[in-house]
């Protein structure tokens, strides 16, 4: 492993080390955790916090494991459980702009356990497709605007946050390049390891990450693997990472992972802010072009819906099958995945549903079930070769 890889899997193991020694390189200046999947980092980044995606973390919930229900999401569970252990006491403030009635319930949990901690609510509209989406979105993000403000203490320059939205994208796009690689089957890197650019991404300062990846351009990345192993689309995850053990095992199980519309992968980097708008303007309009990207189950829009972007997103990478990562009770994924699953059989796509939970996944089991895919999608191939 070269050098930028390896600090960008060191960040990734342990977010929490990074943040405590930034901020004893950065005296003086604040940590703002945030809650996935919408809240727009580049304000917080202008108005001198660094924006933490909080992660879930690997110690065995224990704590937190009565303060919320039993089918809340893994994820959830776990926020409550770093709450409860002092495990977020070094983020300064929290922000939240989401749907989840999961998440919100976490972020409960965390004003309660840290009354000191300000915590900010935001609340996009969900349905993407009325005609008074824009305006609601619009003023939501001016009072979110004003709430960070308010944390930092000082206005926000909207210069600084022109190019704050520049170095965003920057990230983005140079991340991008790397995903778009591995689909063309020009660089090969695990599934583990394109987890760690994004899981990096989402802990770093965003300048120290540019570098990184930028390096790691200019040293080069080892070519394609091996074209005769299955290849595989991975969807869902709408949050939290998947355990790469789980990663892993896939990839030991003969698949190659070619594309992903994980949060921790493609739906965290598809969508640039545009910056030939206002920049208020243009986060605002970046919250209704990320759905239209990735579309999300969270999200009602007419114009836009998952099957057909998973459908098109398994043809243009080639992909032989798909892996569905549904997180156990996540609500909107639930609902969601009879449409997938209906879209998959009409196509012939062969897939497989794994539901993960925070801990004591049955890895065998899963192993067993993986390996059966792949052995059908290697039959398909071969019946498909013969005729």
């Amino acid at each position: 492993m070269n050098a930028p890889l390896h600090r960008l899997a060191e960040v990734a193991a342990d977010p929490d080390a990074y943040v405590v020694a930034w901020k004893q390189s950065h005296p003086g200046r604040k940590v703002a955790g945030v809650l996935p999947m919408n809240f727009p980092e580049e304000l917080l980044h202008a108005a001198g916090f660094l924006p933490v995606v909080i992660q879930e973390n690997r110690d065995p919930d224990s704590d937190g494991r009565v303060i919320l229900a039993e089918f809340y999401c893994g994820y959830t569970r776990n926020l409550a459980d770093q709450a409860a252990k002092g495990k977020l006491d070094i983020y300064d403030t929290y922000f939240v702009a989401d749907h989840c009635v999961q998440l919100l319930g976490a972020a409960d949990v965390m004003r309660f356990k840290a009354p000191g901690t300000p915590i900010y609510f935001g609340q996009f509209i969900a349905s993407m497709s009325e005609e008074s989406t824009a305006r609601k979105v619009r003023n939501e993000m001016e009072h979110i605007v004003g709430e960070v403000e308010r944390g930092a203490g000082t206005p926000i320059d909207r210069e600084r946050l022109a190019e704050s939205i520049r170095l965003y994208n920057t990230d983005r796009r140079l991340l991008r390049m790397i995903f778009d690689a591995r689909r063309e089957g020009r660089i090969h890197l695990s599934g583990a390891q394109m987890q760690d650019l994004v899981k990096s991404s989402m802990v770093m300062d965003k300048a120290e990450h540019v570098a990184l990846l930028e390096q790691l351009l200019t040293e080069g990345i080892a070519a394609g693997g091996s074209q005769a192993r299955v290849k595989l689309h991975l969807s869902g995850h709408f949050c939290h990472a998947p355990k790469q053990e789980l990663l892993d095992l896939i990839e030991d199980c003969g698949a190659m992972i070619v594309d992903d519309d994980l949060y921790h992968g493609r739906r965290y980097i598809t969508t640039d802010v545009r910056e030939d708008l206002d920049p208020i303007e243009a986060l605002s309009t970046w919250y209704f072009d990320r759905n239209v990207n990735v579309p999300c189950p969270t999200r009602v829009q007419h114009d836009a819906d998952w099957d057909t972007y998973l459908s098109n997103a398994v043809s243009e990478s080639g992909a032989d099958g798909v892996i569905v990562l549904m997180a156990k009770f996540c609500e909107p994924h639930m609902l969601l995945y009879p449409e997938l699953r209906k879209m998959m059989d009409e196509r012939d796509t062969p897939y497989l549903l794994i539901e993960t939970e925070h801990e004591g996944l049955p890895m065998e089991t899963i192993r067993t079930r993986i390996e059966a895919l792949v052995e059908r999608i290697s039959r398909k191939a071969t019946v498909a070769a013969a005729l």
